[in-house]
């Protein structure tokens, strides 16, 4: 049996780029291009690898005038990964500081001292306590500053062909159950409905959302193989539900071994068609 476990997180980030490129909402990103209020000085959450730094020139977010753009990652290999592949030419009109720190030593140490015109959190939210995270990053924006949050996962993981349905949903169902259970240095840290939970917690907090939609990641095989390094992201997905179910108590163990390969098999053959449902949103925190 063949072992798929040799898909790095780095290689993930990479991977995904394309899947991300798809799946983020246009009309969101069309609302903060057309933001009128500037933006110079910009920050990013659990900024991984610096693919989205890259997005936001490539795609054109800022007129000429420079931009300071601060990325952190708790992961010093990632930020490492970041500093050898952005290439500064590339990146205009960004004047980029990457650093590998955690998220909430970040905010102790700079709340009160500095402030963004515009916090990006790409992929990071449905790994945090909203009701105790949000506040605290809210700390960071200046007065009407922007949170662009993206791919927030929304409660639906989906894969076709069924392998059997029974089991397929509850696969899932136990998998949702590993985000809302999940516990991180004694604290709470995930939510499988964190997109439609933002809502709530954003307005409870005085932010007024600008714009909303979904950002559902959608990857199939065309022409009988995947685009892009696509197959290794769909292999690090089935890694990860493998990690989060291995050993669990509710599901019969030798069945979801087979469940997982057959899955792999399904990525090899470009049979697997994969779903996951998230949304974007565009936020403004209060003028004070």
């Amino acid at each position: 049996m063949r072992s798929y476990s040799e898909y790095s997180f780095q290689r993930y980030l990479s991977a995904k780029v394309t899947v991300d490129d798809r799946a983020l909402n246009r009309h969101v990103w069309g609302i903060l291009v057309d933001h009128s209020a500037p933006i110079r000085r910009v920050l990013e959450l659990g900024a991984g690898i610096g693919t989205m730094i890259e997005r936001v020139a490539r795609w054109g977010l800022f007129d000429d005038s420079l931009v300071h753009y601060t990325a952190i990652d708790m992961d010093a290999g990632n930020i490492r990964q970041a500093r050898a592949g952005l290439h500064s030419n590339q990146l205009e009109p960004l004047s980029v500081t990457l650093e590998a720190i955690d998220l909430f030593a970040f905010i102790e140490r700079e709340a009160g001292t500095q402030t963004w015109d515009l916090i990006i959190a790409h992929a990071v939210l449905d790994l945090l306590d909203l009701r105790t995270a949000l506040p605290q990053i809210m700390s960071l924006a200046g007065p009407g500053g922007l949170l662009y949050l993206t791919i927030n996962f929304d409660g639906i993981t989906a894969f076709e062909p069924q392998i059997d349905a029974a089991f397929d949903r509850h696969v899932e169902a136990l998998y949702h159950a590993t985000m809302d259970q999940r516990v991180t240095d004694g604290q709470a840290s995930g939510d499988s409905r964190t997109g439609r939970h933002l809502f709530t917690h954003l307005q409870s907090l005085g932010v007024d959302i600008l714009a909303a939609g979904p950002s559902d990641w959608v990857v199939h095989p065309t022409g009988g193989a995947y685009p892009h390094d696509e197959a290794a992201f769909l292999h690090a997905i089935i890694n990860t539900m493998d990690k989060a179910l291995k050993d669990h108590p509710e599901i019969d163990q030798e069945r979801f071994a087979a469940w997982i390969e057959q899955r792999h098999q399904q990525i090899e053959a470009a049979t697997l068609t994969y779903i996951a449902h998230q949304l974007d949103l565009l936020a403004r925190c209060p003028p004070s």
